[in-house]
C-alpha cells in the first residue's frame, strides 16, 4: 500500500489532480481496509467529499500549506461533529468545538477523515483495551499495534491517513510508531495545545503526531504548535540549536539492554548505532539508572493518582464499556496520599539531577523504542506486566520533560519492524529533524506498509522561522502576497487580533491598503489576518521593504499569543476610512466590488 505523504500529495495536486479525486480514493482504501477496529467513528463520505470539493473550488486554497491533507484524530482530542468517546461508550459527549490543535490543521486545508480507537482514556501502551476492538499490527495480525494511540498509528502505517493525531503520556505516540514502521513525533511538553483532550495524566499529556516521514511530522507541528492561553500547561518553546556535525549521542551500556531474550533487537539496535555513527556521531554509554528510575514512578507512584482525578469519579459511577484493566488501573490512584505526591516529586527531583549529569556527556539519546513486540495472546494472558516492559525505554520521557522523535530502523527476521527514539532535552525535536530524517532515510525501511525509501527532505519548509500577521494586501488571495511568495514564506494559519484593535482603508493608496491600530475603546474589534512563517533573513528582507506609514510592531491574537505584524501610525488615519466594523479587509473588498 503506498504511503500518503505531504510531498507525494503536492505533487499530485501541482499536476492539477482534484482534491476530490485524492480522497475518492482515500475512502475507498479506508472501506476495503480488513482491520474493522482502526476507527471509532468516521466522517460521512459526503462530508469528505463537501469539503474536498469547497477546496477544488477556491483557488486561494492551494496556498494552504496542508491543502487536501487527510488525516485521523484519537478519540480523546475533540473534533466538532463527533462524539468523544476516550474508548469508553458511556462517556461519550458531544463537543461544540475543535481542540486547539485539531481547529488549526483544519484552518490549514487539512480534511478530517475521522476519530480513532484507543487504549480506553489513554491507559495503555498495548492497543488492546478498548470495547471498540484492538487494532493489529499492519505486519501481522497476530500481533498488538502498540497503544495507546493504536488507531491513529494503523491509519497511517496502512496509507489511510497521511498524518493522524495521538497523544503521548507514557510512550503512546511511540511504541504504536515503532510497531508499525512509522515516524511518531512527541513535541516538548506545552508546544502543541492539550486543550479539548481528555486527560490522563494532565500535567504529563502531549499531543503527538504519527506520519511516514519525519519532515511531514515536523511540519504538522509547525502548523499546530503555539502558546493557547485556553491550556495551562502551554508554554513557549525554548530555542535549542541542533546537534553540531560532530555530534556524541548516548547509548545503552550492554548491561542494560534488556530485550526480554529478543535477540533480533538487540541486533537491530546495535546497527542503528553503527548507522548513527555513520551520520557523523560518536556513540558513548551513559548510565540509565536515574532516568529508568524515574520511568518507575510513573505507575509505581503517585502519578497515578493524577489519572484517578482525570476519570476516576466517572469510573466509580460507571461499569458498562469499562475495561476491567483500566479500572484497575486508575482505581488504584486512591491509595495515593498528598503526602506520598510530595514524596514522588522530591523523588523525580532527585532522578532529573542525576539525569541532568547524563545528559552533559552526549548532544542526544539513542533508545530502542520497545524491548519487544508481544502477540494478543501473550497481552491476554499478562496484560499488566507486559504492557510495563513496553514501557521500559519510553515512560520517563515526560516526566523528565524531553523530547522524542520515533523512526524505523529495520526489520526482524520474522518480518516485524524494530525502532529507535532520538531524543533530547525540551526543545529538542526541532533541532533533532534533520538527524532523524537522515537516520530514517539511511535505515531504507520505507514508511508503513509501504516498503519504498523515504528521501531526505528539504529543511526549508522546517525552519522554525518568524511569524508575521497580515492584515491587507499580503492576504492569500490579495495582490502583494507575491512578496511573501518570493521570500518562500509559509501559511501557517489564518488567526484574529484581541478584541481591541481598529482598522482603517488608508487614502491614496495603490494597490488599496488598510491600515491597523491598537487602540481600546468601544469601536475596537477582532480583525481577522492570517499568519505566515519566514526564516529570519527572509523576514529582515521583508520589513526592510516596508513603506512609510506601515512598520512591525506586536500584535496580540485572540489566542492570547503575540505575533509581529503589521500596524499602522496614528498620523497616516487622517482621511482614512474607519472599517473596523467589517472585521477585516477581506471583507471590505468584498463590499465595494458588490457595489
Amino acid at each position: 500500500m503506498q504511503a500518503i505523504t505531504l510531498a507525494g500529495l503536492k505533487a499530485t495536486y501541482a499536476k492539477g489532480t482534484r482534491v476530490s479525486d485524492v480522497m475518492a480514493e482515500v475512502l475507498r482504501r479506508i472501506d476495503s481496509y480488513k482491520d474493522p477496529a482502526v476507527w471509532i467513528s468516521r466522517a460521512s463520505s459526503e462530508a469528505v467529499m463537501a469539503r474536498s470539493a469547497a477546496l477544488d473550488a477556491d483557488p486561494s486554497a492551494r496556498a494552504l500549506s496542508l491543502f487536501g491533507v487527510p488525516f485521523a484524530v484519537k478519540d480523546n482530542i475533540d473534533c466538532a461533529g463527533f462524539p468523544t468517546t476516550a474508548g469508553c461508550p458511556s462517556f461519550a459527549y458531544a463537543p461544540s468545538e475543535n481542540a486547539t490543535v485539531v481547529e488549526k490543521l483544519l484552518a490549514a486545508g487539512a480534511i478530517l477523515l475521522g476519530k480513532t480507537n484507543l487504549d480506553q482514556f489513554a491507559t495503555g501502551l498495548v492497543g488492546t483495551r478498548s470495547p471498540y476492538g484492538a487494532p493489529r499490527s499492519v505486519y501481522d495480525t497476530r500481533y498488538i499495534s502498540g497503544g495507546s494511540s493504536s488507531g491513529s498509528a494503523v491509519a497511517v502505517a496502512a496509507g489511510l491517513a497521511a498524518f493522524a493525531l495521538g497523544t503521548d503520556t507514557a510512550g503512546s505516540g511511540r511504541v504504536p510508531a515503532a510497531f508499525n514502521n512509522i515516524v511518531g513525533l512527541k513535541p516538548t511538553r506545552g508546544r502543541l495545545s492539550a486543550r479539548g483532550v481528555v486527560p490522563a495524566c494532565r500535567s504529563l499529556d502531549c499531543v503527538s503526531i504519527f506520519a511516514n516521514t519525519v519532515g511531514d511530522a515536523a511540519i504538522i507541528a509547525a502548523v499546530a504548535e503555539g502558546f493557547d492561553a485556553a491550556d495551562p500547561f502551554s508554554r513557549p518553546m525554548p530555542a535549542v540549536l541542533a546537534p553540531p556535525d560532530a555530534f556524541r549521542f548516548g547509548v545503552l551500556p550492554v548491561a542494560s539492554r534488556d530485550f526480554l531474550g529478543d535477540v533480533g533487537c538487540a541486533a537491530l539496535y546495535d546497527a542503528a548505532i553503527a548507522r548513527l555513527v555513520s551520520c557523523g556521531g560518536t556513540p558513548v554509554e551513559f548510565d540509565y539508572a536515574p532516568f529508568r528510575d524515574a520511568a518507575e514512578l510513573l505507575y509505581d507512584g503517585a502519578w497515578v493518582a493524577e489519572r484517578t482525578a482525570a476519570v476516576g469519579d466517572f469510573l466509580d459511577a460507571h461499569e458498562s464499556g469499562l475495561d476491567p484493566v483500566v479500572k484497575a488501573i486508575v482505581a488504584s490512584g486512591r491509595r495515593f496520599s498528598a503526602v506520598d505526591a510530595f514524596t514522588g516529586s522530591y523523588r523525580l527531583a532527585e532522578c532529573r539531577n542525576r539525569a541532568d549529569a547524563e545528559w552533559e556527556k552526549m548532544d542526544l539519546m539513542l533508545l530502542p523504542t520497545a524491548a519487544v513486540h508481544y502477540t494478543l495472546d501473550e497481552i491476554t494472558a499478562d496484560p499488566i506486566r507486559r504492557n510495563s516492559h513496553l514501557g521500559r525505554f519510553t515512560n520517563w520521557v515526560n516526566l523528565l520533560d524531553a523530547s522524542a522523535i520515533a523512526v524505523p530502523a529495520g526489520f526482524r527476521d520474522n518480518g516485524l519492524p524494530f525502532g529507535i527514539t532520538l531524543l533530547a532535552p525540551a526543545g529538542g525535536e526541532v533541532g533533532l529533524t534533520n538527524l532523524a530524517q537522515r537516520f530514517h532515510a539511511a535505515s531504507a525501511t520505507g514508511a508503513g506498509l509501504s516498503r519504498t525509501p523515504v528521501t531526505v527532505e528539504p529543511l526549508s519548509l522546517l525552519d522554525k522561522g518568524v511569524d508575521l500577521f497580515v492584515v491587507g494586501a499580503h492576504l492569500s488571495d490579495m495582490p502583494l502576497n507575491k512578496e511573501l511568495r518570493d521570500l518562500k514564506a509559509r501559511f501557517v494559519t489564518a488567526a484574529q487580533t484581541a478584541p481591541d484593535y481598529e482598522l482603517y482603508a488608508l487614502a491614496n493608496t495603490t494597490p488599496p491598503k488598510p491600515g491597523m491600530v491598537r487602540a481600546p475603546s468601544a469601536d475596537a474589534a477582532s480583525i481577522a489576518g492570517e499568519v505566515w512563517r519566514l526564516t529570519p533573513e527572509a523576514f529582515g528582507r521583508f520589513v526592510a521593504k516596508i513603506p512609510t506609514p506601515l512598520g512591525i510592531g506586536k500584535i496580540h491574537l485572540s489566542d492570547g499569543s503575540e505575533v509581529s505584524g503589521f500596524l499602522c501610525e496614528p498620523i497616516a488615519l487622517q482621511g482614512a476610512r474607519n472599517i473596523t466594523s467589517f472585521g477585516g479587509w477581506r471583507a471590505f473588498i468584498a463590499s465595494m466590488t458588490s457595489i
